[in-house]
């Protein structure tokens, strides 16, 4: 299944509902307003828009993820290494670690990693 786009704001409302879902939208809202500051008619706008993507689900005023945490923050890291390092997976290690140093134990694990990737 591909996993439809969740923009930054939308995804600040997504962490709030994974947090407390199965949850009643209007105490849903009222929770978007209290973390984000957000006025109702805000919240009410972003769970339909959610909903006509698939990416939420609200069934008789109670709201459930369709999309899971998981999913969305993979989807986000996949687009990230499309759009700036062309899919490649090394560009975007080397960019990462640039400034970085790693430990011996890290860098084991990471080794591990790449070990348990090949021939996928």
């Amino acid at each position: 299944m591909d996993v439809p786009k969740i923009f930054e704001s939308e995804y600040r409302f997504c962490t709030i509902l994974w947090e407390h879902e199965p949850i009643k939208s209007s105490a849903l809202a009222a929770l978007c307003g209290e973390k984000l500051g957000w006025k109702p008619t805000t919240a009410y706008t972003v769970m339909k828009r959610l909903a006509e993507r698939g990416v939420i689900e609200n069934r008789d005023t109670i709201v459930r993820s369709l999309v899971k945490r998981e999913e969305a923050e993979q989807a986000e890291i996949d687009e990230l290494v499309e759009k700036k390092f062309g899919g490649s997976v090394p560009a975007f290690v080397a960019a990462f670690a640039k400034n970085r140093r790693i430990s011996d134990e890290e860098a084991a694990e990471l080794q591990k990693l790449i070990d348990g990737m090949r021939g996928r």
